[in-house]
């Protein structure tokens, strides 16, 4: 089995269902002390801690996000983020058995839920990328809080980090993982890099690998496998853009 460790966006999408926010990996009453403290700060009307916090500059911008999760409509997590990598998956077109398997094969490191499947609900929240929720730094208080926990469940499965560096904070797998890296013209992609993260997720999906040599295996259209940088704790596939 593959797990896949991706990153979520800052832009996210509104609406979802009535459903309340009841259960996420690990158990949602185990995030209590950070949840807690980002809902006070978003419901205190304090202009000044929701733009920091947000990384807004007027409650103008922010009106979409100061709702209260614990009574908010949800979405899959997969659903509720919109940006580039997101677009690039472009989830509202893949056929069910291909959600199905994202849902169950997709950890999203949240600033505020911490490590996530793709299949969880989660309200509509704000937090810029690196601030801190009230006194709580989220990839600290995450990486003590589940690190033991993801070693045990991915203990026997490949993975594949697909995350940005912000990210890779939250967790650091115990075994051999393996990253990509796109290359146009020699050179490293970072302007596009969210965006093949986006349709690499896509790709596995619509395959639904269950391990790496199967999407080494893959044609892709538009990427080409230049090599496979291998160590004893990392495995790196390096594609040219074509």
């Amino acid at each position: 089995m593959i797990y896949v460790l991706f990153s979520p966006s800052e832009s996210k999408r509104g609406g979802g269902s009535s459903e309340k926010m009841r259960s996420l990996l690990f158990s949602l009453n185990r995030r209590s002390d950070i949840i807690d403290r980002y809902r006070q700060i978003v419901i205190s009307k304090d202009s000044d801690k929701i733009c920091d916090l947000f990384g807004l500059k007027s409650l103008a911008s922010a009106q979409k996000y100061l709702v209260d999760i614990d009574s908010s409509q949800t979405l899959t997590a997969l659903k509720r983020y919109s940006g580039v990598a997101y677009e690039h998956l472009d989830i509202e077109t893949l056929l069910p058995e291909e959600l199905e398997y994202l849902y169950s094969n997709t950890i999203i490191f949240s600033n505020l839920f911490g490590p996530i499947m793709g299949g969880d609900k989660i309200p509509i929240y704000k937090i810029k990328q690196t601030n801190k929720i009230g006194d709580i730094e989220p990839h600290t208080y995450y990486k003590k809080l589940f690190q033991d926990s993801l070693d045990d469940m991915l203990d026997s499965s490949e993975i594949l980090d697909l995350r940005a560096g912000y990210y890779k904070k939250f967790y650091s797998p115990k075994q051999i993982v393996t990253t990509c890296k796109f290359l146009k013209d020699g050179r490293v992609v970072s302007h596009y890099a969210k965006a093949y993260r986006g349709i690499m997720l896509r790709l596995l999906a619509q395959h639904r690998c269950t391990n790496i040599d199967e999407l080494l295996a893959l044609e892709i259209e538009t990427l080409q496998v230049e090599r496979v940088v291998e160590s004893k704790k990392s495995r790196e596939i390096v594609y040219s853009i074509v």
